[in-house]
């Protein structure tokens, strides 16, 4: 397995002297993204660098307006995000003219809460992670060309298979619920994530 200080290496290399770093982390739910991206922000700021995360948990729509849309069960698919303002903000974090504010998502309320998290105009680099930041397709494809440098964790199906369904056991969800979530939701959208991503310019199969 890689490890993130390779990884911070090849950041870096890639980097040169940009004021600017956008580093784009994509693949399937429990794959490890978020977890990479904390050891690369802990590496980067060891090596003296400024660095923060963007997670795109923070973009999800509301359960309000995923219930009108019937759309609830099937929280966390493509359809369930703001795309267009995770876009914009990658974007508005691209020019780096200004500090940018940035949602967070409150887990245990299962909600985003706007502007609670400010990312400065001198920050280096950016991680930005999430299921999407590769899909191919609309509005997703809008992000294509945009970040520095790409990172998909994309790991066999039964260790997503055994991540997802100890995620949801720490609920203490009932056993069908959990049945649910894992094949009738995250496990075919994990699917469909590694069908329809672009290619990376560093695949991970384990993370």
């Amino acid at each position: 397995m890689i490890s993130p200080a390779t990884i911070v290496d090849a950041i870096q290399r890639r980097a040169g002297d940009a004021r600017r770093f956008l580093v784009g982390l994509a693949g399937p739910p429990a794959a490890g993204k978020s977890t990479l991206a904390e050891a690369l922000r802990a590496g980067l700021l060891a090596r003296g660098e400024s660095a923060e995360i963007l997670p795109m948990d923070g973009f999800h729509l509301d359960n309000g307006i995923l219930a009108e849309r019937g759309l609830l069960p099937r929280k966390g698919t493509a359809e369930t995000f703001d795309g267009r303002g995770f876009i914009d903000i990658v974007h508005a974090l691209k020019r780096a003219e200004d500090e940018v504010l940035v949602p967070v998502f409150d887990r245990s309320r299962e909600l985003a809460i706007n502007a609670a998290r400010a990312i400065p105009k001198e920050t280096r680099f950016i991680l930005a992670e999430g299921n999407y930041l590769l899909f191919k397709d609309a509005p997703w494809d809008r992000l294509d060309g945009v970040f520095d440098f790409t990172i998909f964790v994309g790991p066999p199906y039964a260790v997503l298979e055994e991540r997802l369904r100890r995620r949801w056991m720490s609920y203490d969800l009932p056993e069908d619920q959990i049945g649910w979530k894992l094949y009738g939701n995250d496990l075919p959208n994990g699917k469909r994530i590694l069908e329809h991503s672009r290619p990376a310019d560093l695949h991970i199969d384990l993370f």
